[in-house]
């Protein structure tokens, strides 16, 4: 690319493809995405995170005359992106507060004479009056809306300034718009079509399937030590995300890991903004480093090499949990979503949702997605074909990367444990939480049983063959599947539904699943994984950490992100190829001309140092 937007006006979406992001062919439907932006239409695009959204828009603001316009709801989203574009020889910039009022007024001159290529905004920037009219007398290529998702009121990233993103269709009727998300159900895509007024666009929905991903959900246990385990025999050295419901707990796991001797950071809404700036740049910049986080971190974090994703509570709805998890391998190789969930989240989440301020139809609403999050927990059947079942796309078979599929969980007749806890329910009054049913389930001598003389109810002492923890995944289950409701209005008290009838009658048995005895298989089968991890050898062992010294070292000189410089799939492959020239190292996917220009001298003169010895 050059300095000037109009002298790629020329240029194809396939020769940009290949010469400034340095890969050979397109993926799933980014070509029509892209022919359909460069000959002037509108789009709306689903698609997974990690699938190429960003080319999606990057090629044909790019192929067109003018200057791209990205609307983005995170400053630091907007800065990572230019970084990599710069870093690939485009002239990109970004618009936001982090900027000095001379820099701001430098950039909107550049724009003006038609030197940038790509511009960055956030919607709150871009609806100022003064921005609309610098963008009225510039020359615009496109208008980009990431993240569009913000646009509905049901979701849990709802910005009220993308509302009025409408106007864009108004006051530039001849510049194409494309809006762009990763995550939305039908009622959410229909939400967005509407409010941006994107009705007539072309709708791309591509798979939500993310097959690199290995998706493990269980039960509560010891959660601590179910992480500590987690991470110490398998993402030793590894980026990741620890996702808790509360600030408090954020940071007290962050503590707990620094203890263990984990580079961890905590990262909530409640911190102050030098402070989650700076976290979030290590994170991003440095190796290793794990953020232990609300749900405040994560939308738009452009960090390929994250291998994994952990949930010590449960996600409020599937999209919530689907979006979370896509943070782990965005670059195609091997992740892992972990979630440990158990009733206490559910009782939590329930109360959580009775007492928003939403109308009696929201509350319906989130009560029915966090259902929908519950019902994934406890199937038996493979995960996967669930998560994408819910936004309705069939997978043609069992993934063999889950854990169900992995490790199938077995069964048992929980007939007469479900009538024992039913009824004990009943004859305490269905007045009382979990925790004391099952107390009186297992003949427990405490102060509330005592104080409510339940040790002469019939069901008193009738559960001590099992275990609390076994009582407690059967409560969890039998919530989940409908057999009892959590009134969070009388302190969260267990009550019976009408499906506990045919139950109790003994007219139906009732299976369950068992409690795992151990963590699920760590196997990671290969077959559908884009991009499968190589196993390195120990010959290779000494180049490969030779290659990423040498990456980190020309990033921190830049002040960049190691993996702006090249991802880790890319040094894979200079492993396995093991180019000797400026061609054959062009060759490489994800190396471009800048990039050649920039980084290919020192990597071949690393590669031949190594060749030699």
């Amino acid at each position: 690319m050059t300095d000037s937007a109009t002298a790629t006006t020329s240029l194809s979406p396939e020769y940009i493809l290949e010469h400034t992001f340095g890969y050979s062919g397109f993926r799933g439907d980014q070509e029509d995405i892209i022919q359909t932006l460069v000959d002037g239409n509108d789009a709306l695009v689903l698609m997974p995170t990690g699938g190429g959204k960003s080319l999606c828009y990057q090629i044909p603001a790019l192929a067109r005359p003018g200057c791209g316009v990205v609307i983005s709801p995170l400053i630091a989203l907007m800065q990572d992106q230019v970084e990599a574009l710069r870093a690939a020889g485009v002239a990109a910039e970004f618009l936001n507060s982090s900027l000095a009022f001379e820099q701001a007024q430098d950039i909107e001159s550049r724009l003006l004479r038609g030197e940038l290529e790509l511009l960055y905004l956030a919607p709150e920037r871009l609806l100022q009056p003064r921005t609309l009219d610098l963008l009225a007398r510039a020359d615009i290529s496109l208008f980009a809306i990431d993240e569009a998702h913000c646009v509905s009121q049901w979701g849990h990233d709802f910005r009220a300034d993308y509302l009025q993103l409408s106007c864009l269709h108004q006051r530039f009727p001849q510049v194409p718009r494309v809006a762009l998300t990763a995550t939305a159900d039908q009622r959410t895509r229909r939400e967005i079509a509407t409010r941006l007024d994107l009705e007539n666009a072309r709708h791309f929905v591509s798979s939500f399937d993310r097959p690199n991903i290995q998706y493990r959900i269980t039960a509560k246990s010891n959660p601590k030590r179910q992480l500590l385990q987690f991470l110490q025999s398998e993402q030793q050295g590894n980026a990741g995300v620890v996702y808790c419901l509360s600030r408090s707990k954020v940071e007290s796991t962050a503590t707990w890991l620094q203890e263990q001797g984990f580079n961890a950071l905590p990262y909530h809404a409640g911190l102050p903004a030098t402070v989650r700036a700076d976290h979030q740049r290590r994170f991003l910049r440095e190796e290793g480093v794990i953020v232990v986080a609300t749900i405040a971190f994560g939308m738009g974090i452009d960090k390929p090499d994250v291998r994994f994703v952990a949930h010590l509570d449960l996600p409020k709805s599937i999209e919530a949990y689907y979006q979370e998890t896509g943070r782990a391998g965005r670059d195609g190789e091997p992740a892992t979503a972990l979630l440990l969930y158990g009733l206490e989240d559910v009782v939590k989440l329930s109360q959580m949702a009775a007492m928003s301020e939403g109308s009696e139809e929201h509350k319906r609403q989130e009560r029915q997605r966090l259902d929908a999050m519950l019902g994934l927990c406890e199937i038996t059947s493979c995960r996967r074909r669930a998560l994408l079942r819910y936004f309705e796309e069939e997978l043609a078979a069992d993934c063999g990367n889950c854990d169900t599929c992995l490790e199938p969980p077995a069964t048992w007749d929980a007939s007469e444990a479900a009538r024992k806890l039913m009824s004990c329910i009943y004859r305490t009054g269905q007045r009382f939480g979990a925790a004391h049913v099952i107390d009186v389930l297992r003949g427990a001598d405490t102060e509330k049983v005592r104080q409510f003389e339940h040790q002469q109810v019939s069901t008193y002492g009738i559960g001590t063959d099992l275990s609390a923890n076994e009582w407690r995944a059967i409560t969890r289950q039998l919530v989940v599947q409908g057999y009892l409701r959590v009134n969070a209005e009388a302190f969260n008290a267990l009550q019976l539904t009408e499906l506990c009838r045919p139950v109790l009658r003994e007219e139906e048995p009732l299976f369950l699943r068992t409690l795992p005895k151990q963590a699920p298989k760590a196997a990671r089968p290969q077959s559908r994984a884009r991009g499968a991890e190589q196993e390195l050898t120990a010959e290779d062992q000494p180049l490969w950490d030779a290659l990423r010294a040498l990456r980190k070292r020309l990033a921190e000189e830049r002040g960049v992100p190691p993996y702006v410089v090249f991802h880790d799939a890319t040094l894979r492959e200079m492993l396995s190829a093991r180019p000797r020239n400026r061609d054959e190292m062009l060759a490489i996917s994800g190396i471009g001309d800048s990039k050649l220009e920039r980084f290919g001298d020192d990597f071949l003169k690393l590669l031949a140092d190594f060749a030699e010895s």
